[in-house]
């Protein structure tokens, strides 16, 4: 999207937003005052992160994105309001394994991560081995990593990619707001997908 003059100076000033993450690994449920602890990774104009926060405030969410753009957009939802148990990290995930202690994240959540379609650009997707490797330093024995896409090209690339790294699987759907979830909120992003009649495909694992 294009560059937004408003966003830096912005961010700038949101104390929401968690600067030297690394420092805080091992510390998060602390600084929350919540003992289960939630990440979404990629979490764009921020909707879901922000929803799922207020129907869950006995749950530490942690919202990551790395477009700056993007991030402020998410911010500005929430400029004025109190955030006990949500917190903000504008960068790039590559690094998310030195920003949380091993074992410490309850759920990672990936939804609608961008697909990056083309073969050679593969490595840049949250469900490629790279990242799943982070992934299961940070979560927990019984933790688990939940992912939602419209991109069936993806879902399948994410379902062998997981397989492959030896990830179990517990839940699997390839039309998974046919029925109703009053648990799992649902975004404006989303509900555009819903009204085309678009599959929202979705599958759960946990780290073997």
């Amino acid at each position: 999207m294009r560059k937004l003059k408003w966003a830096e100076p912005f961010l700038a000033t949101q104390s929401v937003i968690v600067r030297n993450c690394d420092e805080l690994a091992g510390q998060w449920r602390r600084l929350l005052n919540q003992e289960e602890l939630h990440v979404e990774i990629g979490s764009g104009k921020g909707d879901y992160w922000i929803k799922m926060s207020e129907l869950y405030p006995n749950a530490g969410w942690i919202g990551i994105e790395k477009n700056v753009n993007v991030a402020a957009i998410a911010l500005k939802k929430v400029e004025n309001c109190e955030h006990l148990n949500r917190r903000f990290i504008v960068d790039d995930a590559q690094a998310i394994d030195s920003w949380f202690a091993k074992d410490e994240v309850d759920v990672i959540h990936l939804n609608f991560s961008d697909p990056w379609p083309k073969k050679r650009a593969s490595k840049h997707r949250l469900s490629h081995a790279s990242f799943l490797k982070r992934y299961e330093q940070i979560l927990k024995p019984e933790g688990k990593l939940i992912m939602k896409t419209d991109n069936v090209k993806l879902f399948e690339f994410s379902i062998l990619e997981f397989q492959n790294n030896g990830w179990l699987l517990d839940e699997f759907s390839v039309d998974y707001r046919r029925d109703e979830h009053p648990e799992d909120v649902i975004t404006e992003y989303e509900h555009r997908f819903m009204e085309l009649n678009q599959p929202i495909y979705r599958a759960v694992w946990h780290k073997a």
